[in-house]
Protein backbone atom coordinates (compact mmCIF):
# COMPACT_ATOMS: atom_id res chain seq x y z
CA UNK A 1 0.00 0.00 0.00
CA UNK A 2 1.68 3.27 -1.28
CA UNK A 3 -0.59 5.67 0.72
CA UNK A 4 -3.15 8.36 -0.49
CA UNK A 5 -2.93 9.98 -3.88
CA UNK A 6 -4.55 13.30 -5.11
CA UNK A 7 -5.92 14.37 -8.05
CA UNK A 8 -7.41 10.96 -9.65
CA UNK A 9 -10.68 10.95 -11.53
CA UNK A 10 -12.94 8.04 -11.03
CA UNK A 11 -15.92 6.46 -12.74
CA UNK A 12 -18.02 4.26 -11.16
CA UNK A 13 -19.63 1.45 -13.36
CA UNK A 14 -22.30 -1.03 -12.50
CA UNK A 15 -22.36 -4.71 -13.68
CA UNK A 16 -21.69 -6.10 -16.94
CA UNK A 17 -23.35 -3.09 -19.14
CA UNK A 18 -21.25 -0.72 -18.26
CA UNK A 19 -18.49 -2.72 -17.38
CA UNK A 20 -17.44 -5.49 -20.55
CA UNK A 21 -17.72 -2.26 -23.35
CA UNK A 22 -15.58 -0.01 -21.50
CA UNK A 23 -12.73 -2.53 -20.97
CA UNK A 24 -13.39 -3.50 -24.24
CA UNK A 25 -12.88 0.12 -25.37
CA UNK A 26 -10.25 0.43 -23.49
CA UNK A 27 -7.91 -2.56 -24.84
CA UNK A 28 -8.84 -1.54 -28.30
CA UNK A 29 -7.51 1.85 -27.56
CA UNK A 30 -4.18 0.59 -25.82
CA UNK A 31 -0.84 1.44 -27.38
CA UNK A 32 1.92 -0.03 -25.28
CA UNK A 33 0.15 -2.68 -23.22
CA UNK A 34 -2.76 -4.31 -21.67
CA UNK A 35 -2.80 -6.05 -17.80
CA UNK A 36 -5.90 -7.84 -16.39
CA UNK A 37 -5.62 -10.08 -13.42
CA UNK A 38 -9.04 -11.57 -12.64
CA UNK A 39 -10.52 -14.65 -10.91
CA UNK A 40 -13.07 -15.91 -13.86
CA UNK A 41 -12.63 -15.45 -17.32
CA UNK A 42 -14.99 -18.05 -19.07
CA UNK A 43 -15.29 -19.20 -22.68
CA UNK A 44 -18.95 -17.47 -23.26
CA UNK A 45 -19.84 -14.22 -25.06
CA UNK A 46 -18.30 -12.33 -22.71
CA UNK A 47 -15.09 -14.27 -22.18
CA UNK A 48 -15.16 -14.77 -26.49
CA UNK A 49 -15.19 -11.30 -26.55
CA UNK A 50 -12.32 -10.42 -24.41
CA UNK A 51 -10.08 -13.01 -26.03
CA UNK A 52 -10.67 -11.12 -29.46
CA UNK A 53 -10.15 -7.86 -28.07
CA UNK A 54 -6.76 -9.01 -26.30
CA UNK A 55 -5.39 -10.72 -29.33
CA UNK A 56 -6.11 -8.08 -31.62
CA UNK A 57 -4.49 -5.77 -29.12
CA UNK A 58 -1.49 -7.92 -29.19
CA UNK A 59 -1.36 -8.19 -33.11
CA UNK A 60 -0.72 -4.71 -33.02
CA UNK A 61 2.02 -4.52 -31.11
CA UNK A 62 0.49 -3.99 -27.89
CA UNK A 63 1.71 -6.04 -24.90
CA UNK A 64 -0.81 -8.15 -23.19
CA UNK A 65 0.27 -10.25 -19.87
CA UNK A 66 -3.52 -11.74 -18.26
CA UNK A 67 -3.06 -13.41 -15.07
CA UNK A 68 -6.14 -15.83 -14.06
CA UNK A 69 -6.88 -17.92 -11.04
CA UNK A 70 -5.76 -21.72 -11.18
CA UNK A 71 -9.34 -22.57 -8.92
CA UNK A 72 -11.56 -19.45 -10.83
CA UNK A 73 -10.26 -20.58 -14.11
CA UNK A 74 -9.33 -24.06 -14.21
CA UNK A 75 -8.59 -24.69 -17.94
CA UNK A 76 -9.05 -22.62 -21.42
CA UNK A 77 -9.31 -25.21 -24.91
CA UNK A 78 -6.95 -24.93 -27.19
CA UNK A 79 -9.69 -23.24 -29.47
CA UNK A 80 -9.78 -20.78 -27.06
CA UNK A 81 -6.12 -19.77 -26.40
CA UNK A 82 -4.67 -20.49 -29.66
CA UNK A 83 -5.51 -16.92 -31.26
CA UNK A 84 -3.96 -15.55 -28.02
CA UNK A 85 -1.06 -17.56 -27.93
CA UNK A 86 -0.63 -16.97 -32.21
CA UNK A 87 -0.60 -13.09 -31.51
CA UNK A 88 1.77 -13.15 -28.74
CA UNK A 89 -0.22 -12.17 -25.70
CA UNK A 90 1.15 -13.83 -22.83
CA UNK A 91 -1.72 -16.16 -20.43
CA UNK A 92 -0.54 -17.21 -17.14
CA UNK A 93 -2.51 -18.94 -14.56
CA UNK A 94 -1.90 -18.47 -9.91
CA UNK A 95 -1.44 -22.18 -8.81
CA UNK A 96 -2.94 -24.36 -11.04
CA UNK A 97 -3.63 -27.72 -9.72
CA UNK A 98 -4.35 -31.16 -11.19
CA UNK A 99 -7.82 -33.08 -10.21
CA UNK A 100 -8.05 -35.68 -7.52
CA UNK A 101 -10.78 -38.25 -8.78
CA UNK A 102 -12.25 -34.85 -10.63
CA UNK A 103 -12.33 -32.90 -7.27
CA UNK A 104 -9.99 -29.12 -7.70
CA UNK A 105 -7.79 -29.23 -4.82
CA UNK A 106 -6.33 -25.83 -5.07
CA UNK A 107 -9.63 -23.90 -2.90
CA UNK A 108 -7.59 -22.16 -0.17
CA UNK A 109 -5.64 -18.67 -0.78
CA UNK A 110 -6.72 -17.77 -4.18
CA UNK A 111 -5.59 -14.72 -6.84
CA UNK A 112 -9.69 -13.33 -6.32
CA UNK A 113 -8.51 -9.77 -7.61
CA UNK A 114 -10.34 -8.27 -10.64
CA UNK A 115 -7.61 -5.57 -12.11
CA UNK A 116 -7.43 -4.27 -15.96
CA UNK A 117 -4.64 -1.69 -16.20
CA UNK A 118 -4.07 -0.43 -19.92
CA UNK A 119 -0.91 1.60 -21.13
CA UNK A 120 -0.07 2.72 -17.17
CA UNK A 121 -2.97 5.43 -17.73
CA UNK A 122 -6.11 3.87 -16.98
CA UNK A 123 -7.24 1.15 -14.41
CA UNK A 124 -10.15 -0.89 -13.71
CA UNK A 125 -10.52 -2.42 -9.97
CA UNK A 126 -13.43 -3.97 -8.50
CA UNK A 127 -15.55 -7.35 -7.68
CA UNK A 128 -16.81 -8.62 -12.02
CA UNK A 129 -15.44 -11.15 -13.33
CA UNK A 130 -15.55 -12.29 -17.22
CA UNK A 131 -18.41 -13.92 -17.48
CA UNK A 132 -22.11 -13.38 -18.73
CA UNK A 133 -24.40 -13.82 -15.53
CA UNK A 134 -23.26 -10.31 -14.87
CA UNK A 135 -25.48 -9.48 -17.58
CA UNK A 136 -29.26 -8.54 -17.22
CA UNK A 137 -29.46 -11.23 -20.00
CA UNK A 138 -28.78 -14.02 -18.22
CA UNK A 139 -31.85 -13.90 -16.45
CA UNK A 140 -32.80 -13.87 -12.68
CA UNK A 141 -29.95 -15.36 -11.58
CA UNK A 142 -27.30 -12.55 -12.96
CA UNK A 143 -25.48 -10.88 -10.97
CA UNK A 144 -25.05 -7.65 -9.07
CA UNK A 145 -21.75 -5.60 -8.67
CA UNK A 146 -19.62 -2.54 -9.39
CA UNK A 147 -16.09 -1.62 -10.89
CA UNK A 148 -14.48 1.86 -10.75
CA UNK A 149 -12.33 3.19 -13.83
CA UNK A 150 -9.85 5.61 -12.62
CA UNK A 151 -7.25 7.93 -13.90
CA UNK A 152 -4.57 9.46 -12.21
CA UNK A 153 -1.50 9.24 -10.29
CA UNK A 154 -2.80 5.94 -8.61
CA UNK A 155 -2.90 4.08 -11.68
CA UNK A 156 1.06 3.83 -11.40
CA UNK A 157 0.75 2.36 -7.97
CA UNK A 158 -1.83 0.03 -8.97
CA UNK A 159 0.58 -0.83 -12.63
CA UNK A 160 3.51 -1.26 -10.58
CA UNK A 161 1.75 -3.88 -8.18
CA UNK A 162 0.46 -6.05 -11.39
CA UNK A 163 3.91 -6.06 -12.97
CA UNK A 164 6.25 -6.27 -9.98
CA UNK A 165 4.37 -6.96 -6.76
CA UNK A 166 3.35 -10.25 -7.30
CA UNK A 167 4.57 -12.52 -4.06
CA UNK A 168 2.79 -15.88 -3.32
CA UNK A 169 5.34 -17.12 -0.83
CA UNK A 170 4.63 -15.23 3.00
CA UNK A 171 7.85 -12.43 3.49
CA UNK A 172 10.74 -13.40 5.67
CA UNK A 173 9.94 -12.66 9.32
CA UNK A 174 12.40 -9.44 9.02
CA UNK A 175 10.02 -8.26 6.28
CA UNK A 176 7.00 -8.80 8.18
CA UNK A 177 8.30 -7.28 11.46
CA UNK A 178 9.30 -4.19 9.77
CA UNK A 179 5.73 -4.00 8.07
CA UNK A 180 4.25 -4.22 11.64
CA UNK A 181 6.13 -1.95 12.64
CA UNK A 182 5.10 0.37 9.98
CA UNK A 183 1.27 -0.65 9.66
CA UNK A 184 -0.36 2.58 10.30
CA UNK A 185 1.47 4.95 8.36
CA UNK A 186 0.94 8.90 9.00
CA UNK A 187 -0.66 9.31 5.32
CA UNK A 188 -3.04 6.43 5.53
CA UNK A 189 -4.07 7.51 9.11
CA UNK A 190 -5.02 11.06 7.89
CA UNK A 191 -4.65 11.81 4.52
CA UNK A 192 -4.88 15.32 3.54
CA UNK A 193 -8.06 17.21 2.19
CA UNK A 194 -8.97 16.83 -0.95
CA UNK A 195 -10.22 13.94 -3.49
CA UNK A 196 -8.17 10.93 -2.57
CA UNK A 197 -7.63 7.43 -3.71
CA UNK A 198 -5.49 4.68 -1.80
CA UNK A 199 -4.92 1.28 -3.31
CA UNK A 200 -5.06 -1.46 -0.63
CA UNK A 201 -4.12 -4.82 -1.67
CA UNK A 202 -4.40 -8.10 0.62
CA UNK A 203 -1.56 -11.17 0.61
CA UNK A 204 -0.24 -13.67 2.38
CA UNK A 205 3.50 -11.72 2.55
CA UNK A 206 3.49 -8.45 3.40
CA UNK A 207 -0.09 -6.99 3.30
CA UNK A 208 -2.09 -9.67 5.07
CA UNK A 209 -4.67 -7.30 7.33
CA UNK A 210 -4.52 -4.00 5.02
CA UNK A 211 -8.23 -3.87 3.58
CA UNK A 212 -9.68 -4.93 6.85
CA UNK A 213 -7.73 -2.24 8.25
CA UNK A 214 -9.09 0.22 6.42
CA UNK A 215 -12.45 -0.46 6.56
CA UNK A 216 -12.21 -0.51 10.55
CA UNK A 217 -10.29 3.11 10.31
CA UNK A 218 -13.32 4.24 7.77
CA UNK A 219 -16.12 3.08 10.17
CA UNK A 220 -13.79 4.43 13.77
CA UNK A 221 -14.11 7.94 11.96
CA UNK A 222 -17.97 7.34 11.07
CA UNK A 223 -19.86 10.45 12.11
CA UNK A 224 -23.29 9.72 10.66
CA UNK A 225 -23.72 7.06 8.65
CA UNK A 226 -22.28 3.58 7.18
CA UNK A 227 -23.72 1.56 4.36
CA UNK A 228 -21.91 -1.68 3.36
CA UNK A 229 -23.11 -4.27 0.87
CA UNK A 230 -21.30 -7.20 1.02
CA UNK A 231 -22.04 -10.64 -0.70
CA UNK A 232 -20.63 -12.88 2.00
CA UNK A 233 -20.20 -11.40 5.21
CA UNK A 234 -18.63 -12.78 8.34
CA UNK A 235 -16.07 -10.94 9.32
CA UNK A 236 -14.14 -11.30 12.58
CA UNK A 237 -14.83 -9.94 16.36
CA UNK A 238 -12.99 -6.61 16.21
CA UNK A 239 -14.57 -5.48 12.99
CA UNK A 240 -18.32 -6.20 14.74
CA UNK A 241 -17.06 -4.54 17.55
CA UNK A 242 -16.38 -1.42 15.71
CA UNK A 243 -19.84 -1.40 14.12
CA UNK A 244 -21.60 -1.78 17.50
CA UNK A 245 -19.43 0.69 18.91
CA UNK A 246 -20.30 3.38 15.45
CA UNK A 247 -23.82 2.10 16.30
CA UNK A 248 -23.74 3.13 19.89
CA UNK A 249 -22.35 6.72 19.24
CA UNK A 250 -25.82 7.53 16.93
CA UNK A 251 -24.35 6.27 13.66
CA UNK A 252 -26.55 4.75 10.95
CA UNK A 253 -25.45 1.50 9.92
CA UNK A 254 -26.76 -0.44 7.57
CA UNK A 255 -25.73 -3.65 5.74
CA UNK A 256 -26.94 -4.70 2.61
CA UNK A 257 -27.12 -8.59 2.63
CA UNK A 258 -28.27 -11.24 -0.09
CA UNK A 259 -31.56 -12.08 0.29
CA UNK A 260 -31.49 -13.68 -3.01
CA UNK A 261 -28.41 -15.95 -3.55
CA UNK A 262 -26.91 -17.77 -6.25
CA UNK A 263 -25.65 -20.03 -3.51
CA UNK A 264 -28.05 -20.82 0.08
CA UNK A 265 -24.88 -21.76 1.63
CA UNK A 266 -23.46 -17.71 0.98
CA UNK A 267 -26.11 -16.58 3.89
CA UNK A 268 -25.67 -19.13 6.40
CA UNK A 269 -22.58 -17.40 7.63
CA UNK A 270 -24.09 -13.74 7.53
CA UNK A 271 -27.71 -15.26 9.31
CA UNK A 272 -25.72 -16.51 12.59
CA UNK A 273 -25.15 -12.75 13.05
CA UNK A 274 -28.29 -11.54 12.49
CA UNK A 275 -29.56 -11.14 16.29
CA UNK A 276 -26.45 -9.90 17.48
CA UNK A 277 -26.15 -7.08 15.02
CA UNK A 278 -30.01 -6.22 14.97
CA UNK A 279 -29.29 -5.67 19.38
CA UNK A 280 -26.94 -3.44 18.42
CA UNK A 281 -28.79 -1.19 16.77
CA UNK A 282 -27.24 -1.99 13.30
CA UNK A 283 -30.01 -2.46 10.18
CA UNK A 284 -29.95 -5.32 8.04
CA UNK A 285 -31.28 -5.30 4.48
CA UNK A 286 -31.41 -7.86 2.07
CA UNK A 287 -31.35 -7.79 -1.58
CA UNK A 288 -33.86 -9.50 -3.19
CA UNK A 289 -34.17 -8.91 -6.53
CA UNK A 290 -31.42 -10.76 -8.07
CA UNK A 291 -28.06 -12.07 -6.49
CA UNK A 292 -25.93 -9.71 -4.93
CA UNK A 293 -22.08 -9.51 -5.80
CA UNK A 294 -20.83 -6.36 -4.71
CA UNK A 295 -17.70 -5.45 -2.57
CA UNK A 296 -18.57 -1.87 -1.76
CA UNK A 297 -19.37 0.61 1.32
CA UNK A 298 -20.04 4.25 1.71
CA UNK A 299 -19.05 6.10 4.91
CA UNK A 300 -20.87 9.80 5.58
CA UNK A 301 -20.46 12.25 2.78
CA UNK A 302 -17.01 11.45 1.61
CA UNK A 303 -15.43 7.93 1.78
CA UNK A 304 -16.20 5.07 -0.43
CA UNK A 305 -14.79 1.44 -1.43
CA UNK A 306 -15.04 -0.68 -4.24
CA UNK A 307 -13.23 -3.97 -4.87
CA UNK A 308 -12.82 -7.48 -4.61
CA UNK A 309 -12.81 -8.40 -1.07
CA UNK A 310 -15.42 -10.16 0.86
CA UNK A 311 -16.27 -9.57 4.10
CA UNK A 312 -15.35 -12.88 5.50
CA UNK A 313 -12.77 -15.40 6.52
CA UNK A 314 -11.68 -16.53 2.59
CA UNK A 315 -11.12 -12.99 1.56
CA UNK A 316 -9.76 -10.93 4.58
CA UNK A 317 -7.31 -14.15 6.10
CA UNK A 318 -6.36 -16.36 2.75
CA UNK A 319 -7.20 -14.32 -0.82
CA UNK A 320 -5.32 -11.93 -2.86
CA UNK A 321 -8.24 -8.77 -3.03
CA UNK A 322 -7.46 -5.17 -4.07
CA UNK A 323 -9.82 -2.57 -2.90
CA UNK A 324 -9.75 0.92 -4.01
CA UNK A 325 -10.74 3.54 -1.13
CA UNK A 326 -11.76 6.79 -1.83
CA UNK A 327 -11.94 9.69 -0.42
CA UNK A 328 -14.50 11.97 -3.02
CA UNK A 329 -17.98 13.65 -2.26
CA UNK A 330 -18.67 13.58 -5.77
CA UNK A 331 -18.02 9.73 -5.78
CA UNK A 332 -19.06 9.10 -2.88
CA UNK A 333 -22.84 10.52 -3.58
CA UNK A 334 -22.68 8.41 -6.88
CA UNK A 335 -22.41 5.00 -5.13
CA UNK A 336 -24.60 6.11 -2.31
CA UNK A 337 -27.29 7.38 -4.25
CA UNK A 338 -27.36 3.75 -6.27
CA UNK A 339 -27.07 1.80 -2.95
CA UNK A 340 -30.15 3.89 -1.38
CA UNK A 341 -32.01 2.84 -4.98
CA UNK A 342 -31.39 -0.80 -4.43
CA UNK A 343 -32.78 -0.52 -0.82
CA UNK A 344 -35.54 1.86 -2.04
CA UNK A 345 -36.95 -0.49 -4.62
CA UNK A 346 -35.17 -3.95 -4.59
CA UNK A 347 -34.47 -4.89 -0.45
CA UNK A 348 -36.13 -5.94 2.36
CA UNK A 349 -35.15 -4.59 5.95
CA UNK A 350 -35.31 -7.24 8.49
CA UNK A 351 -36.53 -7.11 11.91
CA UNK A 352 -35.62 -9.34 15.28
CA UNK A 353 -39.18 -10.96 15.26
CA UNK A 354 -37.81 -12.93 11.61
CA UNK A 355 -34.74 -14.32 13.12
CA UNK A 356 -35.14 -17.39 15.21
CA UNK A 357 -33.96 -17.54 18.64
CA UNK A 358 -30.29 -18.45 18.80
CA UNK A 359 -29.67 -22.25 20.19
CA UNK A 360 -26.30 -23.89 21.43
CA UNK A 361 -25.20 -25.08 18.13
CA UNK A 362 -25.52 -21.70 16.62
CA UNK A 363 -23.60 -20.03 19.12
CA UNK A 364 -20.83 -22.51 19.08
CA UNK A 365 -20.87 -22.13 15.44
CA UNK A 366 -20.69 -18.48 15.75
CA UNK A 367 -17.74 -18.55 18.29
CA UNK A 368 -15.80 -20.78 15.54
CA UNK A 369 -16.50 -18.39 13.00
CA UNK A 370 -15.34 -15.39 15.25
CA UNK A 371 -11.78 -17.51 15.62
CA UNK A 372 -11.09 -18.62 12.63
CA UNK A 373 -11.78 -15.06 10.80
CA UNK A 374 -9.46 -13.80 13.64
CA UNK A 375 -6.42 -16.49 13.26
CA UNK A 376 -6.70 -17.54 9.35
CA UNK A 377 -3.64 -15.25 8.19
CA UNK A 378 -1.31 -17.16 10.61
CA UNK A 379 -2.72 -20.55 9.43
CA UNK A 380 -1.75 -20.03 6.02
CA UNK A 381 1.31 -22.35 6.09
CA UNK A 382 -0.57 -25.43 7.91
CA UNK A 383 -3.81 -24.93 5.48
CA UNK A 384 -1.45 -25.21 2.29
CA UNK A 385 0.04 -28.56 1.73
CA UNK A 386 1.85 -27.01 -1.40
CA UNK A 387 3.70 -24.01 -2.70
CA UNK A 388 2.05 -21.91 -4.66
CA UNK A 389 3.21 -21.05 -8.32
CA UNK A 390 2.27 -19.14 -11.63
CA UNK A 391 2.50 -20.49 -14.79
CA UNK A 392 1.97 -20.09 -18.20
CA UNK A 393 -0.85 -21.35 -20.22
CA UNK A 394 -0.41 -23.02 -23.45
CA UNK A 395 -2.67 -24.44 -26.20
CA UNK A 396 -2.59 -27.90 -25.86
CA UNK A 397 -4.48 -30.88 -27.92
CA UNK A 398 -7.81 -30.69 -29.14
CA UNK A 399 -10.54 -30.57 -27.02
CA UNK A 400 -8.15 -30.28 -24.08
CA UNK A 401 -8.00 -27.73 -21.45
CA UNK A 402 -5.12 -25.92 -20.20
CA UNK A 403 -4.37 -24.38 -16.97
Amino acid sequence: MSGWTKGNQLRLLENGEEYFPRICEAVRAARKEVVLETFLWCEDEVGLQLRDVLAEAAQRGVQVRVLVDGYGSPGFSKEFLTPLADAGAEVRSFDPRPRFFRLRTNLLCRMHRKIVVVDAAVAFVGGINFKKDHLRSFGARSKQDYSVEVTGPVVKDIHKYCRFGHDVHAGSWRRRWRYWLRRFPREMMNPQEGAQVLFAIRDNAEHPTDIETMYRVGIRNARESVVIANAYFFPGYRFIRDLRAAAERGVDVVLIMQGNPDRPVSVGAASLLYDDLLSMGIRIVRYTERPLHAKVAVIDDRWASVGSSNLDPFSLGLNLEANLFILDPEFNAVLRNNLDQLVRHYCEELSADQVPRRSRLRRLLLTFGYHVTRKMPSWRRHVLWHEQHIRPVRPTGSGEKAG
